[in-house]
């Protein structure tokens, strides 16, 4: 009998241990997906006008993730979870790609990435307030580092004074906050990737309607690296992204999948030059690396 209790006991840690690393793996591929969302739209710009691409993304991400939820006969959530669902559509599905593809129109995506490398402690800061948490003095003290380097990076880079470009990257990082926020506090009642999908139906009718004007008024241009861009960012980004995202998370816990969040500005930065031939400056790394410390600062402080 203790023969056999012993020859059964690694088979849970190996579990576990296959449990971590798939977690691990998954949450890594959010991670890349999410750093090409910056060159998948630039690209797209190429083809389409703004309005048009972030309508038309909206558009086929909710198709596949009304597929997904149907195929899964995934119940619809309470009515009571609506008015949250209604707070993530508007930050993360509307709010945050409209922003940021306004800004790329005119800011290079290693500046945009450097910006947005401030999301994290963004969505902390928000979800403080939110759920009434105190964070340490520690904690504020590294988030109000990593404003202050972002701040005076982008001050420096748009000839000492901000850009409008600069303005929509700010409150792209504010809206999208705010979503993060709500989605995760409904993804204590909810699947993650549900939240995200359900996000996305909600918006469908908007983004049709939007489609339509957008193509209407704005001019398209067909090439391969406009049609890649707006297939990626739907797709890529939007949904298959955020399912491994949320999917490793769920297997790895927050706090471990956020540490791997750390590298995404700078993978950012790395197909900024190699997809897009942009140059970077030294202080776009030098930033980046900064705020990659202040996050970490704040991972580590309760």
């Amino acid at each position: 009998m203790t023969a056999q209790n012993s020859a059964i006991l690694p088979t849970p840690i190996a579990v576990n241990d296959s449990v971590s690393r798939r977690g691990t793996l998954l949450a890594s591929l959010g991670v890349v997906a999410f750093s090409l969302t910056f060159p998948a739209t630039a690209w797209g710009l190429e083809s389409f006008g703004p309005w048009s691409l972030v309508s038309l993304r909206s558009v086929l991400a909710a198709v596949l993730a009304g597929g997904f939820l149907l195929a899964l006969r995934v119940a619809p959530p309470a009515r009571a979870h609506w008015g949250g669902l209604a707070v993530v559509a508007a930050g993360v599905v509307v709010g945050f790609p409209l922003l940021t593809t306004l800004a790329l129109r005119t800011s290079t995506t290693s500046h945009a990435a450097v910006v947005v490398g401030l999301l994290p402690l963004t969505t902390a800061a928000l979800s403080a307030l939110r759920t009434g948490a105190r964070p340490s003095r520690r904690f504020w003290v590294a988030a109000v580092a990593g404003a202050a380097v972002v701040l005076a990076f982008t001050v420096a880079q748009s000839g000492g004074s901000l850009s409008a470009g600069d303005g929509y990257l700010f409150g792209a990082l504010l809206v999208c906050a705010a979503g993060y926020t709500e989605g995760g506090r409904l993804a204590r009642v909810l699947p993650g990737w549900q939240v995200v999908g359900w996000a996305l139906v909600l918006c469908l009718p908007l983004s049709l309607a939007g489609s339509a004007l957008g193509l209407a008024y704005e001019p398209v241009h067909l090439t391969g690296h406009g049609v890649a861009g707006l297939v990626w960012a739907a797709a890529g980004s939007t949904f298959l992204g955020l399912y491994v995202w949320y999917r490793g998370m769920a297997e790895i816990g927050a706090p471990r999948a956020s540490q791997l969040q750390l590298a995404q500005p700078l993978l950012t930065l790395v197909w900024s030059v190699a997809l897009l031939g942009e140059h970077l400056s030294p202080a776009a790394p030098a930033a980046a690396c900064a705020v990659l410390v202040c996050i970490a600062v704040t991972q580590r402080s309760k």
